[in-house]
């Protein structure tokens, strides 16, 4: 891709988001934009990191490992964020405790475990954000809502872990509307854990098809991919 295809693509998407929080009545820079670079070259990722992108997230622990570790080879700047967004293994744990600033997919207390063990030996404050299953998908990964209110008390136990909020994926739809009371629902749930004491001051939701609806529904993080780099390869 052009550079200037890319600085476009990226410059449309804030847009959007612009527009989306206004119309919410919310502040634009409350939405943190996730860059998803799944299958993305190392040399277009550069290229988003030169025209200003600074928050990356990847949906592989080995994919993204390889990346990670030449782009911080390469460049020193500390405001450059890696996030994991897909489904973590436990036994990729302690890679991924190596490698990510922030977890969104954690849906188990074993595997939540297993990330505060890799952590304490690392001498690390691992942050996390709960992963919650609205759908009936059996494809979708996550913690069912009944049960969130007792892995959040499991995992304020766990000292070395962080707990910054709720992510949702909601079933794919042509009419991104559809998706709007999925994004409802993670909003109102993290509203009624808030008022059990549980700060959880983000909502992980939205992506190239339906952000602007999560936006207007309350998402502080959007993962976005195909709207910045175009159609993945594979």
């Amino acid at each position: 891709m052009a550079n200037k295809q890319l600085l476009e693509n990226i410059s449309s998407v804030y847009k959007r988001i612009s527009h989306a929080a206004m119309r919410a009545g919310r502040n634009p820079e409350d939405i943190k934009l996730i860059t998803v670079t799944k299958t993305v070259s190392i040399e277009l990722i550069r290229e988003a990191i030169d025209a200003g992108l600074r928050v990356f997230g990847e949906s592989r622990v080995q994919e993204a490992k390889d990346k990670i570790t030449e782009l911080r080879s390469q460049i020193t700047d500390s405001n450059i964020e890696w996030h994991l967004i897909g489904h973590l293994q436990k036994n990729k744990a302690k890679m991924a405790v190596e490698l990510f600033d922030l977890i969104h997919s954690v849906d188990s207390i074993e595997l939540a475990e297993a990330i505060n063990k890799h952590a304490e030996k690392m001498n690390k404050i691992q942050k996390i954000i709960i992963q919650v299953k609205l759908s009936f998908e059996t494809t979708k990964y996550g913690i069912l809502k009944d049960n969130l209110i007792s892995l959040l008390l499991h995992v304020s136990s766990m000292k070395n872990l962080s707990v910054k909020g709720l992510m949702t994926i909601p079933p794919f739809f042509d009419d991104p509307e559809m998706a709007r009371p999925y994004f409802r629902e993670l909003r109102t749930l993290r509203d009624e854990t808030s008022a059990k004491g549980f700060k959880l001051p983000e909502l992980s939701m939205g992506m190239t098809n339906d952000f602007e609806i999560a936006i207007e529904e309350g998402a502080t993080m959007v993962r976005i991919g195909t709207a910045i780099f175009g159609e993945r390869r594979n």
